[in-house]
């Protein structure tokens, strides 16, 4: 064997078991008394599937101030001010600042990455560059690529056309943002567009939809039934559906019901989602993120995104998982002991679901990728929001982390706390 991981708590198991991993890939989960090449001793930490970011956009990442700090703080400055920033984009200025961020995400356990790409652009800068760096950093971590209009499709010169070129350079999956259209029925034909791409080059579909905090903003639901009507159950993530929090409970009721025949996936970005939400409201001031606890409870696969690492929408992050997990479960009132569980999952294997990935897990037979992180379960690595000990891609490892270690009047402090979530 290559690498053999001993003492490690996995998710669900009482017991601490060892890990084999030859040839990039997990071949035994168990005791294991042979020899490798390399012995790691996760000392009763968890290890993990890694984490998955589903959502974020690594085209505009790591761009805040430039050429303007959003000062209102909302979605729609941020779109403004993208558009200024857009127009200095560069191939290397886009590589450079996405791989970047990649490495901060790899760091921190995040291994499977689907990013949006602005195509609003007669020359698709940011797609080429992503399409170049997307083969460059395979051995870190893999990306998919959303072809992402975020000035319209119908509303922006050649928009369609954009798209379709988009795809057949490579992006992976067409995107869309009806809600910010000229009107309804351009965000309706939108989606006739976005559909038709996607049956014609045979890719999912995660559109940008209802980010907005007007509860009259109702394109998913046009988005889930055409999702039935063309029978790509399974095919179609709805990303933030904000205006979600303000729909009247009985018709988001049966919009869940539709979501569930549709098999439709749901993404929330509680971090740019609480920060951009309700920015027009007076006291109460609305949460701003979608209605993660109650999708979930009915069925439905969420997922949750970082959205944006320090950009014109959100100037904050650090491009770790486990924080958006902690705000996620803060905003969405989901403290509770199998709610908390449940948010770990939408950082894993909810979104590993929504993206499609089909070796994800730890399973004798299963692609090597996964973490140990400085916690003995997945509770107490959202609350410590713990370090990525070791990142593992492919068998072989990619990162590691020393964790800090406090003092107090002498006496080393330990934040860990045993018993209670293991």
């Amino acid at each position: 064997m290559d690498i053999i991981i001993r003492n490690a708590k996995l998710l669900n198991h009482d017991k601490f078991v060892d890990i084999g991993i030859k040839d990039g890939k997990i071949e035994k989960i168990g005791k294991i008394t042979n020899n490798c090449k390399e012995e790691i001793n996760a000392e009763g930490n968890l290890v993990s599937p890694p984490f998955v970011d589903p959502h974020v956009h690594l085209d505009a990442i790591l761009t805040v101030g430039d050429p303007n700090y959003n000062m209102s703080g909302t979605l729609w400055e941020g779109i403004s001010i993208w558009s200024e920033r857009k127009k200095k984009l560069t191939y290397d200025d886009v590589k450079k600042r996405a791989k970047e961020a990649i490495k901060w995400a790899v760091a921190q356990g995040t291994l499977k990455i689907r990013t949006h790409v602005d195509v609003c652009d007669p020359e698709l800068v940011a797609l080429k560059a992503m399409i170049d760096v997307k083969e460059e950093v395979k051995d870190l971590v893999d990306l998919q690529i959303v072809s992402f209009p975020q000035e319209g499709i119908v509303s922006f010169p050649n928009g369609e056309y954009l798209m379709e070129e988009s795809l057949k350079l490579g992006a992976d999956v067409v995107g869309g943002i009806p809600h910010y259209e000229f009107s309804r029925n351009d965000g309706i034909e939108s989606i006739d567009i976005i559909m038709n791409l996607a049956k014609k080059y045979d890719k999912d579909i995660d559109v940008h939809i209802d980010e907005i905090d007007d509860e009259q903003s109702r394109f998913v639901e046009y988005l889930a039934s055409k999702t039935i009507k063309e029978s790509y159950q399974g095919r179609v993530t709805a990303s933030h559906i904000t205006a979600m929090h303000s729909y009247n409970n009985a018709y988001a009721n049966k919009l869940m019901g539709v979501f569930k025949k549709a098999q439709l996936n749901v993404i929330a970005n509680p971090l740019d989602n609480i920060a951009l939400g309700g920015r027009f409201d007076n006291y109460p001031i609305r949460r701003g993120m979608t209605r993660v606890k109650e999708l979930l409870n009915y069925g439905i696969n969420v997922g949750l995104g970082h959205d944006s690492v320090m950009d014109p929408w959100y100037p904050l992050g650090r491009y770790s998982m486990l924080q958006v997990a902690f705000m996620g479960l803060n905003i969405g009132h989901m403290t509770g002991y199998e709610e908390i569980k449940q948010i770990y999952k939408a950082i894993t294997c909810n979104s590993a679901k929504l993206m499609n990935l089909k070796d994800y897990g730890i399973e004798e037979g299963k692609k090597a990728d996964l973490i140990i992180l400085n916690a003995p379960s997945d509770i107490e690595a959202i609350r410590l929001r713990s370090e990525a000990i070791y990142v593992i891609k492919n068998g072989k490892v990619v990162a590691k982390t020393i964790p800090s270690k406090t003092y107090v009047d002498n006496e080393e402090i330990d934040f860990r706390v045993s018993g209670i979530f293991e």
